[in-house]
């Protein structure tokens, strides 16, 4: 059994573990707020960006196409994008994301594909390097989301498809549901899915001319559409990070505080047990002598 000075130092070990987590769970709550209001923020323009894509692709057809709108008419090589945080402690919220990353890259690779990884986040980059390493073509830290952090990301993806390198291009998140939920999810960059931003423009039976036409509107668009989607899951990881470290630290702490009251039971026990040996050694010394 272990003395009680190793029991009180164990407690003392606990209770600064303790408030450890309870710092990290403040401070989690408090960035929460902000980073929740930037993911939903960001959610309207997105949508209505992906409304307006549809609307001139209803438009578009034959070679006049821009090829990040229709694709390569191929799907033999694809870019799986895999966007993590940068740092854990945060539950299985990294794990969620890998989980559902590392199952389309096997499932791709059972089909014959030629498959390459770009990964945005520390946590992606060390769980999947191990296993995939040799498919990695590029790695950017998650940081601080904002156009500037993200706008990288997206020309990477551009510089691979214009070079013939990729035909098919999927991001992997997190998307923010709750703050008890957080959602994988995966979702089609290239080509570009524009069902899925939303229903297309009402335009009342009015019919509209475009100058420059739809295909030079859209080769401006489709591009900072990519970057806005890249966005936009960088803030949905960073809502979902924030929420499931501050679930992750709220249990720690309950856990370190359930634990100290064991371990105080156990050492006043102990101590009692003690006590009480000296005192029968005392008397029984004294009825001796």
């Amino acid at each position: 059994m272990a003395s009680l000075k190793e029991m009180r130092n164990r407690i003392g070990s606990v209770k600064a573990t303790q408030k450890i987590t309870k710092a990290m769970q403040m401070v989690a709550a408090a960035k929460l707020r902000r980073s929740q209001d930037a993911a939903q923020n960001a959610r309207p323009y997105a949508q209505r960006m992906a409304s307006v894509i549809a609307n001139l692709a209803a438009g578009v057809s034959g070679d006049g196409a821009p090829k990040l709108l229709v694709g390569t008419d191929r799907s033999d090589r694809h870019l799986v994008v895999v966007a993590t945080s940068d740092r854990g402690m945060a539950g299985g919220f990294n794990t969620s994301i890998i989980r559902a990353a590392r199952e389309r890259i096997n499932d791709l690779v059972r089909q014959g594909k030629d498959v390459k990884i770009l990964v945005v986040g520390k946590k992606a980059r060390d769980q999947l390097k191990r296993q995939y390493g040799e498919r990695f073509v590029g790695f950017f830290e998650a940081g601080v989301p904002s156009m500037a952090t993200a706008q990288p990301v997206a020309d990477k993806i551009t510089e691979l498809f214009e070079a013939g390198e990729i035909d098919v291009v999927t991001l992997a998140f997190s998307r923010f549901r709750s703050v008890v939920a957080q959602v994988p999810t995966l979702t089609q960059l290239i080509p570009a899915q524009v069902e899925d931003g939303g229903a297309t423009i009402d335009l009342k039976g009015a019919a509209y001319e475009y100058e420059p036409g739809e295909e030079e509107i859209l080769e401006t668009l489709l591009p900072r559409n990519l970057t806005v989607q890249v966005l936009s899951a960088m803030l949905e990881n960073q809502a979902g990070f924030y929420a499931a470290q501050m679930t992750a630290m709220d249990n720690a702490t309950r856990n370190a505080g359930d634990m100290i009251a064991s371990l105080t039971l156990q050492y006043n026990r102990s101590r009692q047990a003690q006590i009480t040996k000296e005192l029968i050694e005392i008397i029984s010394g004294a009825e001796a002598i």
